[in-house]
């Protein structure tokens, strides 16, 4: 069993997607806040962002916002979250991020939450990162990508071992049955990081 006191939670900022990944969205943050664990996220005020903000919140649960100043006015961030880590650009966000957490979850999100997600998956495979990367692939959102990593593996990019780095999951109730389960990882990883 994985310790999961503190995750980070990779997500949108659109508010124009479907209702369903609102819904997803509001499961797993009322699911952490019950777990007591303290969410990290990148700070916005709407779209995913919001709704993990606002039921976090809702919930009494405990939230901590990361974002470059630059983004204040493009995200709009969250008036409500009272604990606010604003940082000088985008790779200190990003840095910030992983600082102290035990898991990091993946929502279905555009290139922000992939480029979030591919460095993660990055550092763990160089050993720098080992804790649970977990990804809702809620109605196949994220099959292409995986698609593109199981490419990468037959193509000899990537190992086999790999495919270990991440945890997937489809339905947002179990998001701490994925982090449990996820495949233990060590700083050793960097043995085996050349294909």
């Amino acid at each position: 069993m994985h310790e999961i006191k503190k995750v980070c939670v990779y997500c949108a900022s659109s508010d124009k997607v479907d209702s369903k990944y609102f819904e997803a969205t509001e499961i797993i943050a009322k699911t952490l806040v019950k777990n007591n664990t303290t969410v990290v996220y990148g700070g916005g005020a709407i779209g995913l962002m919001g709704k993990l903000a606002d039921t976090v919140i809702a919930e009494k649960g405990r939230i901590i916002g990361i974002m470059p100043h630059f983004m204040k006015e493009v995200e709009y961030h969250h008036k409500d979250v009272n604990e606010f880590i604003f940082t000088a650009d985008m790779h200190e966000r990003k840095k910030q991020f992983m600082i102290g957490v035990d898991a990091l979850i993946t929502l279905p999100g555009g290139c922000g939450t992939f480029e979030e997600l591919m460095e993660a998956i990055t550092l763990k495979r160089l050993g720098v990162f080992t804790k649970p990367i977990v990804i809702l692939n809620l109605d196949g959102y994220y099959d292409k990508l995986l698609d593109m990593m199981n490419h990468a593996v037959d193509c000899r990019f990537l190992s086999e071992k790999h495919l270990d780095i991440w945890k997937v999951f489809e339905d947002p109730k179990d998001v701490l049955k994925a982090i449990n389960e996820s495949t233990p990882w060590s700083k050793d990883a960097i043995k085996f990081a050349q294909v």
